[in-house]
């Protein structure tokens, strides 16, 4: 089932016109995000899957053993539920400076249209760090378990990357959306299997 979201409320155009800015977490922001921020609304980015394609060579592995985070890639139809996180406008700068940061190794910005859920409903402009293809750490796609094996041995200065992705699944339950790539794989490395 499909959730819809509303026409823009008149707080939500209010602060778009104002020059808030929102980031969207889909990955390791919606647990940590490790940054002030104003709100954080539950939100969908339309057209994209989140899936474990691009090589953590730092946070959740090594460079000789590098780990597997998400990534967002575009499909058609699609539904990547996250978070976005309300920054206002004169602290943009610094957050968007400890983000790249955070999100380097083959990350960039990408500029997108987000609808948020909730009582914030209505659509809003975000920035969301994406790797794409031909970034030197992005592995591609990969059997279920190929991509469990990795996961199970890979660690990093950000902790192991089994936690990463069980993290990711909670995440997604406590915001009560399903991510079948991201939950399949959850199962296979909780279970050991």
């Amino acid at each position: 089932m499909r959730s819809r979201c509303a026409a823009p409320t008149a707080a939500t155009l209010r602060r778009v016109r104002n020059g808030a800015r929102y980031v969207f977490g889909y990955g390791s922001l919606l647990w940590r995000p490790d940054f002030p921020h104003e709100e954080r609304v539950v939100a969908c980015l339309r057209g994209a899957s989140r899936r474990f394609w691009q090589g953590s060579p730092d946070h959740r592995g090594r460079p000789d053993a590098p780990g597997r985070v998400v990534t967002l890639i575009d499909e058609p139809g699609a539904e990547c539920w996250g978070a976005a996180y309300r920054i206002e406008a004169s602290r943009w700068n610094e957050i968007a400076a400890r983000l790249d940061d955070r999100e380097s190794g083959g990350f960039v910005r990408v500029d997108v249209q987000l609808e948020l859920a909730g009582a914030s409903s209505g659509r809003a402009r975000a920035v969301v760090y994406v790797a794409r293809a031909g970034n030197p750490n992005f592995l591609g796609p990969a059997s279920l378990e190929a991509i469990s094996t990795q996961v199970r041995g890979a660690r990093g200065k950000s902790g192991t990357n089994v936690d990463y992705v069980l993290q990711l699944a909670a995440a997604l339950r406590a915001l009560g959306k399903a991510d079948e790539h991201v939950f399949r794989l959850a199962e296979s490395v909780g279970s050991g299997a």
